[in-house]
């Protein structure tokens, strides 16, 4: 039997689109040419254009579909919905010409003899425009799964084809400038992973928001991955750092936990309502299922090994970087990962140039809903809620789409919209994708936005601040500040930057900074972890309510203590990530016993204090038996982050040590708790911000590597006034002759005795004589908040040309 039609993935490769479209070609290419690397690619065979052409032929269906489609304008929804229905109608009638039936079964009955007469079989469109650079074709055409005889296989075939006319993909094309009579529609025929009793997800070889190449970004839910791309699901989340993985370390970056709400499971009944899921159903997940991570840390290394050789292997074939947008599934049978597709990124990847482009609010209001934001972008209108299809026509450019998730046939108005607002999805689902590839800012799982925003309401959506986005109540102004990095000059003082928050690390990554000068552990704490470190400890102390408090947010984790652990030090290692190998300084916890108080189960443990300001903060509790095994579990994260994760980029500091024999206790403790000083190349720094540190500083010196000036305590410190005080903020100013006098000190001593100086305190970052002052009096680096980093680089540059430093 000659195979005219059809083609097994062995015999394809990257180079044959146009006879068998864009997934068929990269599942033979990652079939011969990385299987032998260890990834692992389930068996399969094309079934080509030229069968598509043949049908069409066999069937006289050409000129109909030029009848209907010639002089279509896909913008007029009505007129396209309306010939987009004949469109499928005419080739759904077509009739499969009897040697391509005898064909595909034969080649069915082959993969039994390979994986069993059981198999059951996945059958994916696979367009011969789609895949490419400039376009993904997320979700244009059908997908069918769990088919298991030759006759559904045969009805799955032809309903690709017919999808090749969906209203979506019809304007996709136009968008795209694809002659719609001239993408054949090709059909993936390939043994089924059993994830519906797995997991399966998506991956990027690089992080979808802000283009930051150093991660493999996975998501992940149980069952059949539809949910994750239609958006229907929130799913898990994970991010693996490339070059430490190269270099052999096997950590997750950062987590997060998704609801999971549902989970696409095989069913044997018929579902003729929900087109491409005809022999699936989604069933609703357990509490359970919610509360824990759909797939194992050890899955997620097996993920990245795979994301980071197809992506080295796609670069090397285009001699270039080509990040890479994967599909996977985890087989519940066999235990194993399978990749199930491999594309080129879309959106990052086709930017061009060196130009940053930051989007800054200029106010803020009452928050409305938030979600995991799309995009860095800020767009602005007024709501329009749709929550079917058919009310596309009532959408008018320039309005806010609120939804409770999109799909392809929503595409010709999601290009016209200011931003988009959906209830469900993660940042992989289809709203996500097609907003990030149309630059247009989306916010995805919000919950409730279709539900609490009306029409007509004027609202700013907000993808600036970081990994959540943000619905502002009105029409708030915002900037876009541009700077073209090539031409951008660097001085020979070190800029770097001063960040808490990790969800930001990645969107600030392209900052051209010398490293991290300050980032805080606080944050963290105080958002993510939102308990008490000695309440982790001694549970017994705190109240039921407490305990099943701290259950609930530590259920994903072996327990409280590993919560706080993995929690913490993921979250120093993602802002690590972002300057990696450039140094990160990470400054140990400085809550006041006030701050502390406010965490969770933090009372029983904390004094009450009249001016916590000057009282048990810094260095005085590391070693103190009040505070001693909280200190312990920040060493346990600290030392996670650099000897199990890889980042001996980190340089750790300790905040307000008051005397030198308190720096000794706490390198002392930080040595007993596996921080030992030098080893590994650690280096411990101390903030220098109570005037004994400048007065001692040739002692201190004697004690650790470098120090931070911090501004905000030296000042107060320096003038007697307490910073939290209204009434005589007056007299905090960081312009002070004393308090610069004091900061001359501490450079001169730090370099007298060959220790780093630098500054994190605030004062750089609002007076630009304060910077300048520094300068000249030659510290080592001025680390400022990331919204003046670009100013100041360009005012110290010039101010070392004339003065000539």
């Amino acid at each position: 039997m000659s195979n005219k039609y059809i083609r097994w993935f062995e015999e394809i490769g990257i180079d044959d689109v146009a006879q068998v479209g864009g997934k068929n070609a990269s599942l033979g290419e990652m079939y011969q040419q990385l299987t032998a690397q260890g990834v692992r690619v389930p068996n399969g065979f094309a079934v080509t254009a030229e069968a598509y052409r043949k049908v069409l032929d066999a069937n006289n269906a050409w000129v109909e579909l030029h009848d209907v489609l010639d002089g279509l304008n896909p913008d007029n929804v009505k007129d396209l919905q309306a010939r987009g229905a004949k469109a499928r109608a005419i080739v759904a009638a077509c009739k499969l010409p009897q040697d391509l039936q005898t064909e595909i079964i034969a080649y069915y009955d082959k993969l039994k003899l390979q994986y069993g007469d059981d198999v059951s079989l996945a059958v994916r469109s696979s367009a011969t425009a789609e895949d490419s650079p400039e376009a993904s074709f997320a979700g244009q055409n059908d997908t069918y799964l769990n088919i298991s005889s030759d006759e559904a296989l045969l009805d799955a075939y032809l309903r690709c084809l017919v999808s090749n006319f969906t209203d979506r993909s019809i304007h996709y094309k136009y968008d795209n400038k694809f002659d719609y009579f001239k993408v054949d529609l090709c059909v993936v025929i390939m043994k089924m992973v059993r994830s519906d009793i797995g997991a399966s997800g998506v991956m990027f070889s690089l992080d979808t928001e802000t283009g930051f190449k150093d991660v493999v970004f996975i998501n992940a839910a149980l069952g059949l991955g539809e949910n994750i791309v239609q958006g229907t699901i929130d799913p898990d989340s994970f991010y693996v750092h490339k070059p430490t993985f190269g270099k052999g370390f096997r950590a997750v970056l950062k987590r997060r936990l998704g609801k999971k709400e549902q989970k696409m499971i095989f069913t044997d009944t018929l579902n003729t309502d929900s087109i491409a899921v005809e022999y699936t159903r989604n069933v609703d997940t357990s509490a359970d299922e919610q509360s824990r991570f759909s797939i194992s840390d050890d899955d997620v290394m097996v993920l990245a090994d795979y994301a980071i050789k197809v992506e080295n292997h796609y670069s090397k074939q285009r001699g270039q970087h080509k990040p890479m947008d994967m599909e996977w599934a985890k087989d519940g049978l066999d235990g194993h990962i399978y990749m199930v597709q491999a594309r080129p990124e879309t959106v990052e990847s086709q930017k061009s140039g060196n130009v940053l482009k930051i989007y800054h609010l200029k106010s803020r209001s009452t928050v409305l809903t938030q979600g995991q934001a799309v995009g860095t972008g800020i767009g602005a209108g007024k709501v329009r809620v749709i929550n079917d299809v058919k009310n596309l026509s009532k959408f008018q450019p320039g309005e806010v789409l609120v939804t409770d998730t999109t799909t392809p046939d929503w595409e010709p108005v999601m290009k016209t919209a200011a931003a988009i607002v959906t209830n469900h999805g993660g940042r992989t689902c289809h709203a996500a994708i097609v907003s990030r590839e149309l630059g247009i800012p989306a916010i995805v799982g919000s919950d409730n936005g279709a539900d609490i925003l009306s029409d007509g309401t004027e609202i700013t959506v907000s993808c600036a601040e970081g990994e959540i986005g943000r619905v502002y109540d009105g029409i708030l102004e915002f900037n876009i500040e541009e700077t073209d990095l090539s031409n951008l000059s660097h001085p020979k003082t070190k800029i770097m930057m001063n960040l808490a928050n990790p969800d930001q690390a990645f969107g600030l990554a392209s900052l051209p900074v010398d490293g991290i000068g300050l980032a805080r552990m606080e944050f963290i704490i105080n958002e993510y972890i939102k308990t008490h470190p000695m309440a982790l400890v001694h549970p017994e102390k705190l109240d039921e309510k407490t305990r099943q408090s701290i259950a609930t947010l530590s259920s994903a984790f072996a327990d409280p203590v590993d919560f706080f652990v993995k929690t913490l030090s993921e979250g120093v290692a993602t802002i690590a990530a972002a300057v990696y190998p450039k140094p990160c300084v990470v400054r140990m916890s400085d809550f006041k016993s006030n701050e502390y108080a406010t965490l969770l189960g933090g009372k029983p443990f904390e004094p009450v204090e009249s001016n916590p300001m000057i009282g048990f903060r810094g260095a005085a509790r590391y070693s103190h038996p009040a505070y001693a095994e909280g200190f312990a579990l920040e060493c346990a994260a600290m030392k996670r982050v650099r000897d199990e994760m890889g980042f001996d980029n980190v340089i750790l500091m300790i905040p307000f040590c008051r005397r030198i024999d308190e720096g000794e206790k706490v390198l002392a403790v930080m040595d007993k708790n596996g921080l030992k000083q030098g080893e590994n190349g650690l280096e411990i720094y101390v903030m220098c911000e109570i005037p004994n540190n400048v007065i001692l500083i040739d002692e201190f010196s004697k004690l650790f590597d470098g120090f931070s000036i911090g501004s905000n305590d030296l000042t107060q410190l320096t003038l007697g006034v307490d910073r939290d005080s209204e009434i005589v903020a007056f007299d905090f100013d960081e312009r002070d002759a004393g308090v610069k006098k004091m900061i001359k000190l501490a450079v001169d001593g730090a370099r007298r005795n060959n220790r780093h100086s630098g500054i994190c305190g605030q004062a750089p970052s609002d007076y630009p004589e304060i910077a300048e002052y520094l300068v000249k009096i030659g510290i080592d680096s001025i680390s400022l908040s990331p919204d003046t980093v670009l100013k100041t680089i360009r005012q110290v540059v010039e101010l070392e040309k004339t003065s000539s430093l």
